[in-house]
């Protein structure tokens, strides 16, 4: 055995017997009296990062109270010393030399005296990383002497210097430190020594390069998704829900209500199903493995929804989830459901630890749907793998991300970080409740639709004095100046609220109020058949309420805000990744419903309130719902979605000149523009006799026009009857679309910013997107006009352009 090893090792253990707990004591040799002195002066010992060598320290005199994170640095390097000196213990046929090295080693600690200040604590450091490196230097003199009486070979784990992987030597030093940080890197078959790093980082993540001994036929975890995928089935119809509801599980009162509404609903879904299927005339669909991770619902979220179900809680997130699980299995994909961590793990094969490796093999999935807490908890959990995988996931998201959010650079370079945004996803794997951001996709829910025979019902039976007020919590009536409209809706209408309570009336609610308490889904829609009004008091914004009141022949009154609501002087949208402006409760409502079925009215005009109160109890309404909002409609939209998305291959750069050779005969290229005008409009379109290459939604969509200054492309494409089309954006950043419009550029510069394409009238100067994550329909500039790509859509579907099925 190593004797020196011995001295070596008594000697780091008595150190750390005094760095370990922080206390200040003097140990029985010289070294041991400057941890006593270093502690007293103050000064401090800063680690490098990870990614440096673990055994290299420098010295800073701060003289800080950060001495004790200091101190717990210095104690995890000489354990780590102390685990290297075990291996030497156990070394046989080492030679003498070695053991020298270590009695030199500890003579000169011994021998130590520390002169001033400063001398004193960069001497400490010294000291300390000098005696790392011998210990560091002798431990790898012994193993290459293990191999080479093991094996023979003296070069099969000696780390390679590769300018191919040029991270290798990194990556090693820090295995080397850290290994032991995550029970994942033993999974993987870790164990301490320069082999196992090696094989880990060659096979298991992609730092380092193959090892010529190893057995390679089994290719490594990050290429495992080039391997041969599964032949692909046809996605049928399911009319039967009974699976699905098993799928949903027990034990919350959440997870309750959405079977309750799956079931309610499980009808209308079966005859959807059957319209869409004639639709699409039995064509082929391609049945996807799709993981549902409902991360809001998780107790490792917190999960604050849950028990609040049955006291007047928000229930629009457990709306909408109810229905992606319900239109996912009845189009006839192939799912599975997590409502916890541990499920999610289990799912996509996490290996056990704490997330810093890779997956043990593929991803067993072609979507994953969940929403920012699941996509929180999926980075932790998956390592690596989720930069690799993110393209499969879709996150719900009600309000929307914008590019400019989304962007992790940009967004922290420009002030756009929030809590939320920043993961680099194409803003289109974001889906909302509501098509409020085109820069997103809209996923949506639906409402219960009624038979000619239930709205000739609802008609005869309206009470036209009758008001249900839109808000179940007692907070939501603690409204400043409530009481002065309320009091004008009295005067004409008998008022009714479901607001939840427990034992006594909530007294934010006013005695006229006839309070219903909170009531069953069932309940609640046989108030609003007989109710004429459903009145919002401003909060909450965007739910499904109003279409449920609405699609049960209720108009909806809700108040106008002005200055609007946005992430600028609003509490409630602070930090969402989000600029967009809230001109009203409910914009969807007021945008695309609309007279008579929605009014929208200043609350603090009193005059104008009591016109609208009288207006409405003049005005005949009959039930109505938009189509995107039926079940029929979201099975549409979320079959288009499935079957046209894909974001895992990437979008080839778009070059115009190449699509006029291929436009042409007999090779020789094509003369004319490529954006021409449409009949009767101001917009452009895509050039008939050129061949448009491939995409969704495809060009023949397209309607290129130019916003006023200050204008988003959403606003400038909806003026005009049409809705922006991020898709669209690479095929008009360029200057053929420029030319197109007639737009005069003394300079074309590309750059990255979320505005562009753009250009200024006053400098002539236009400016082109370098990064297509920031093509955004959102962004605004006073000082330029910007290039829209505009579409078409369906009637009634708006997700959804006239080609797109």
């Amino acid at each position: 055995m190593i004797t020196g090893s011995t001295d070596g090792k008594i000697m780091v253990r008595r150190c750390l017997v005094t760095f370990k707990p922080f206390r200040i004591f003097v140990a029985g040799i010289g070294f041991f009296s400057l941890c006593f002195l270093m502690t007293s002066l103050g000064g401090q010992f800063s680690a490098k990062r990870l990614g440096d060598s673990p055994f290299t320290i420098r010295t800073e005199v701060l003289g800080g109270v950060e001495s004790r994170g200091v101190l717990r640095k210095i104690s995890d390097m000489l354990e780590v010393i102390l685990k290297r000196m075990d291996s030497l213990s156990k070394l046989d046929n080492s030679s003498t030399t070695d053991a020298r090295r270590l009695d030199e080693l500890s003579s000169a600690i011994n021998r130590f005296q520390p002169a001033g200040l400063v001398e004193r604590i960069q001497a400490i450091a010294q000291n300390v990383s000098n005696m790392a490196i011998r210990v560091e230097q002798i431990l790898q003199n012994s193993m290459v002497q293990g191999r080479v009486v093991r094996d023979g070979t003296t070069s099969q784990c000696d780390v390679p210097r590769d300018p191919r992987f040029p991270e290798c030597p990194g990556k090693v030093d820090w295995m080397r430190a850290r290994w032991t940080s995550d029970p994942c890197y033993a999974f993987y078959g870790v164990d301490g020594s320069d082999c196992s790093f090696l094989i880990y980082l060659s096979e298991v993540e992609w730092f380092c390069p193959p090892l010529a001994w190893r057995n390679h036929s089994s290719p490594p975890t990050q290429h495992t998704h080039t391997l041969a995928k599964t032949p692909k089935r046809q996605a049928a119809f399911r009319t039967d829900l009974s699976v699905l509801l098993d799928q949903v599980g027990t034990g919350k009162e959440s997870l309750s209500f959405m079977k309750r509404r799956i079931r309610r609903l499980s009808q209308q879904w079966a005859t959807a199903a059957n319209r869409l299927d004639a639709k699409l005339e039995q064509r082929w669909r391609d049945q996807k493995k799709i993981l549902v991770h409902v991360g809001f619902l998780t107790e490792e979220s917190g999960d604050v929804f849950s028990p609040k179900v049955l006291k007047g809680g928000p229930l629009g997130e457990m709306v909408q989830w109810a229905d992606i699980l319900t239109a996912l299995h009845v189009l006839g994909h192939n799912l599975k459901i997590s409502m916890s961590v541990k499920e999610l793990q289990g799912f996509l094969g996490v290996p056990p630890g704490r997330g810093s490796c890779p997956l043990t093999g593929p991803l067993p999935f072609d979507l994953i749907y969940t929403d920012y807490h699941g996509l929180q908890q999926m980075k932790q959990h998956m390592g690596l793998s989720l930069k690799k995988h993110k393209c499969h996931i879709r996150v719900i998201d009600t309000f929307g991300t914008e590019p400019a959010y989304n962007h992790e650079e940009y967004a922290t370079l420009h002030g756009y970080r929030t809590n939320w945004g920043y993961w680099n996803l194409n803003a289109r794997q974001y889906m909302t409740m509501f098509p409020h951001t085109p820069d997103n996709s809209f996923m949506g829910f639906v409402s219960e639709e009624l038979n000619e025979t239930e709205k000739r019902s609802i008609q005869q039976n309206k009470v036209n004095n009758m008001a249900v007020v839109y808000g179940k919590e007692a907070s939501m009536w603690k409204l400043q100046g409530k009481e002065g409209f309320l009091q004008i809706l009295h005067r004409y209408m008998e008022v009714h609220g479901t607001v939840y309570y427990e034992t006594q009336r909530p007294p934010e609610v006013p005695a006229f109020v006839k309070n219903h308490g909170l009531l069953p889904q069932h309940e609640l829609q046989q108030l609003l058949r007989k109710a004429k009004l459903f009145i919002g008091f401003g909060f909450p914004y965007e739910g499904p309420a109003p279409l449920e009141a609405i699609a049960n022949g209720c108009i909806f009154l809700q108040p106008k805000f002005n200055p609007p609501h946005s992430s600028l002087n609003h509490e409630f949208f602070r930090g969402k990744p989000t600029s967009r402006e809230v001109f009203s409760q409910h914009p969807y409502a007021e945008q695309h419903i609309g007279r008579p079925h929605v009014m929208t009215v200043d609350y603090n005009n009193s005059l104008e309130f009591d016109s609208a109160i009288r207006e409405i109890m003049r005005t005949t309404v009959e039930p109505y719902l938009p189509y995107e909002y039926t079940c029929e409609g979201m099975l549409e939209r979320v079959h288009a979605y499935i079957q046209h998305q894909d974001f895992c291959v990437p979008e080839r750069p778009f070059i115009p000149t190449n699509l006029s050779r291929l436009g042409s005969t007999g090779g020789s290229r094509m003369i004319g523009p490529l954006f021409v005008p449409l009949p009767n409009s101001t917009a452009l379109g895509w050039a008939s006799n050129v061949t448009a290459p491939n995409a969704w939604p495809p060009l023949s969509s397209l309607r290129l026009l130019v916003s006023q200054e200050g204008q988003s492309c959403v606003d400038s494409c909806q003026s005009a009857g049409f809705i922006c089309e991020p898709a669209h954006f690479r095929f008009i950043n360029n200057k053929e679309a420029l030319r197109g419009l007639d737009v005069q550029c003394e300079v074309v510069d590309s750059e990255i910013n979320h505005i562009l394409p753009a250009f200024s009238v006053l400098r002539q100067e236009c400016g082109l997107q370098r990064d297509p994550l920031l093509f955004s329909c959102a962004g605004h500039s006073s000082k330029y006009r910007r290039l829209c790509p505009c579409r078409d859509f369906r009637h009634g579907q708006v997700a959804l352009c006239r080609d797109c099925l």
